[in-house]
This record gives structure tokens, C-alpha cells and sequence, in this order.
């Protein structure tokens, strides 16, 4: 393992190269590109991006702000100018990309779900305890614990104002899958995409859960389907090897219990992801088709005047939002993608370790296979073992 470049006063810029240029890698890039107007952060360089198809990359390349553009990720990680892999590539590639780029000494940040199995998962905090030894940091993109107001949920939790929390209720809908003609993509085949609803939009809603409450869960009962058991393929139907929807109940270490629902076919729900907390105190309530604001109820104030209060998150003194424009002017989805590029560089420029870490990402990771193992024997509870290694929280 080689020790990674320094970013100190009179040395170059670090070098960036992200890997995937689809949905992922161009909301990724997008937060590259717009990151240094907005916070101060380490110089840095959108050197390479990295895809399949050479003339599909190179034309992305030029649209989303990259120097350059390649086919071949192996050759990109061994380049001594680039010091940041950013992997937006499906989930059955994070492992073996990652494992390579921390044993290269590159920093690492890889787009949730950590991996598609729990075996990779484990094998990827491994390779970032090791090369966090020689300090070389990693992170998962868990973006959405940047959108300003459920930071600011966090900060509410933590600071006692909603008292001891009893419950939560944590769901993510979509509709984009709706339509039984919609057509086959990866996305829908477990041996690329690992699982469906479930490793793609409840690892958000279970990741919030943990983070919100700095809780852990402890046990799961749920239950996975599949809607449409086939799509159009281009030769042909092709069979669905994956859920649809998914729903769970988690019980936290800290005593509070909380439900997750989530589904892809959700008709009318475009990006839907709602959480509400319900304290001893008080209560709080988000969605993100309305990012900017939270609700937050006070039980400590009067009957006659209790109600839920909407908070728009867009004063200097919320989060991040000192980066931004002037109050009442709103942040959109994208700009959790730049918050999450500048948490980053700071934690390489400071020496501090991310978080999300790859031990939390293993940590969600254990609850999606509880509620998958719980889904196939009947939604039974199924009690979290402690994971083959140590997955300690940062915060």
C-alpha cells in the first residue's frame, strides 16, 4: 500500500477521477464542479472519468467538466496524479474498485449501497482499516444526512428537544417502476444490483433511522415482493430476480422502535422520502419533495398553542446553508451531492475520518440482510449478530 499525496501549501492540487458517468456520476460530477464556488475547500483537480464505452465517457467528460476520460478504471487507480476515486459505478463493482484504490493509497468515496453482499462489504471495511492506518481516508455516499434540514433533525435529536424518542417511521417511495412494461435494466437482476427496493432506497431510510437517533438497530422482522415478475427484455421477457418493495420493523439499541416501508411501484410518489421521530418532548417530520422545510412540534409549550411548526432551512445558521444564497432563496437534491464532496475534502485536508465510514455502510448493510433473511423465513424477528469486524461509529 502506497502512502497518499499531500495537498499542503506548494504542492499540486489533488487529483480527482470518478468512475460511472449515468445518474450517479453526473450528480456526482455536478457536485464537483460546483463545490469550490460555494465552501472553501482543498484545491483540486476533476482530472479523469472513467467509463465503458470510450466515445459515451468522453462526451460526458466534456459535458460534466472532466480533463479527460478513460476506459479503464485499473489504469486510472496506478496514475500518480489522481489521489481521489470516486466510485458512482452499480454495486456489484464497489468492492473490487475500492479494494484496489485503497490499496493504491487513494482516498475512496463510493456511492451507497456499500456493496451487494455482506461478504464484500466486510472485505471493503478491511481494506479502509488498513489504509486508514497510513492516512487514507473512505467514506460512503449516504447524501441525503447533507440535505440542511435533517441535519438540523439531527441536531434537534441530540440536543434533547424532542425528550426520549419512542418512535420512528421511515418510508421511500418512488413510482418509476409502476408501469409493468417499464423495461429491464440492471437494476432489476440481483446478481448485478444485489437487491431492489430494498439496497437501493431502504439503505437511505435506514441509514436516517441510525443517524437521526445515533442509535443502532439491534433487530429486524420484514417482508419483501415483487410486483411485476417479469419486463421487457431485448430479446424477450425477462424474469425480475429482485423485491419491488420491502417493510420492516427495527428495534434501536436505545429502546425506540421504528417501521420502514419503501417500494419502487408507489404510484404517484416520485422520490418520497419521509421521516417522522416521535419523542417523549416533542416530534419532527420531513419529506424530501420538500427538502427545504421540517416540522417540529413542541410538547413542552402550551396545549392551546401546541402544533407542528414549519422551519424553512434556509438561514445562515442552519446548516451549510452559510455557503448559499441569501435566506428564503431554496436549496435543491443536488446540493446534498457538494455538501458531501466538501465534507469529504476536508476530512483529507484536516487528516479526520469520514463519516459515513465504510463501518457504518457495513452497519446498514447487516440491517438489509436481516430484513431479507427475515422476509424468507416468514418475517420472523432476526436478532443482528455482531459483525465479523469492528464497525465502531463516527460522527
Amino acid at each position: 500500500m502506497t502512502s497518499p499525496q499531500s495537498n499542503s501549501p506548494g504542492t499540486r492540487p489533488l487529483g480527482v477521477a470518478a468512475i460511472g458517468y449515468a445518474f450517479m456520476g453526473q450528480a456526482h460530477s455536478n457536485a464537483w464542479r460546483s463545490v469550490a464556488n460555494h465552501f472553501d475547500v482543498p484545491a483540486f483537480e476533476q482530472k479523469v472519468l472513467v467509463g465503458r464505452d470510450a466515445g459515451a465517457v468522453a462526451a460526458a467528460a466534456a459535458k460534466y467538466g472532466w480533463s479527460e476520460s478513460a476506459t479503464d478504471w485499473r489504469e486510472v487507480i496506478a496514475r500518480e496524479d489522481i489521489d481521489i476515486i470516486d466510485i458512482c459505478a452499480p454495486g456489484w463493482l464497489h468492492a473490487e474498485i475500492a479494494t484496489a484504490a485503497l490499496a493504491a493509497g487513494k482516498h475512496v468515496l463510493v456511492e451507497k449501497p456499500l456493496a451487494n453482499s455482506m461478504a464484500e462489504s466486510v472485505s471493503m471495511v478491511a481494506a479502509a482499516q488498513a489504509a486508514r492506518e497510513i492516512g487514507v481516508r473512505s467514506m460512503v455516499g449516504f447524501n441525503y444526512r447533507r440535505i440542511p434540514a435533517l441535519a438540523l433533525a439531527r441536531k434537534l435529536i441530540a440536543d434533547g428537544e424532542l425528550g426520549t424518542v419512542r418512535q420512528v417511521r421511515a418510508s421511500y417511495l418512488q413510482d418509476w417502476l409502476a408501469d409493468p412494461e417499464s423495461p429491464m435494466t440492471w437494476r432489476l437482476r440481483k446478481e448485478t444490483a444485489g437487491s431492489g427496493a430494498l439496497g437501493d432506497i431502504a439503505s437511505h431510510a435506514v441509514d436516517q433511522v441510525q443517524h437521526l437517533l445515533g442509535d443502532t438497530v439491534i433487530a429486524a422482522s420484514g417482508k419483501l415482493h415483487t410486483f411485476t415478475t417479469e419486463r421487457p427484455g431485448p430479446d424477450g421477457p425477462e424474469p425480475v430476480t429482485v423485491d419491488d418493495a420491502a417493510w420492516a420493523t427495527l428495534e434501536m439499541a436505545g429502546g425506540a422502535v421504528a417501521s420502514v416501508d419503501v417500494s419502487r411501484v408507489a404510484l404517484g410518489q416520485k422520490n418520497a422520502l419521509r421521516v417522522e421521530v416521535y419523542g417523549t418532548n416533542g416530534a419532527l417530520t420531513f419529506n424530501l419533495e420538500n427538502p427545504n422545510e421540517l416540522f417540529y412540534l413542541n410538547a413542552r409549550e402550551p396545549i392551546e398553542v401546541q402544533g407542528f411548526r414549519r422551519i424553512l432551512v434556509t438561514e445562515p445558521v442552519h446548516p451549510y446553508i452559510s455557503g448559499w444564497w441569501p435566506q428564503g432563496h431554496v436549496l435543491g437534491w443536488e446540493h446534498s451531492f457538494t455538501h458531501q464532496i466538501r465534507d469529504f475534502l476536508l476530512n483529507i485536508a484536516d487528516g479526520t475520518d469520514p463519516s459515513p465510514s465504510f463501518e457504518e455502510g457495513l452497519g446498514v448493510q447487516q440491517v438489509l440482510a436481516a430484513i431479507e433473511d427475515s422476509s424468507a423465513a416468514g418475517g420472523a424477528t432476526v436478532t443482528l449478530a455482531e459483525p465479523a469486524i469492528s464497525t465502531t461509529r463516527t460522527s
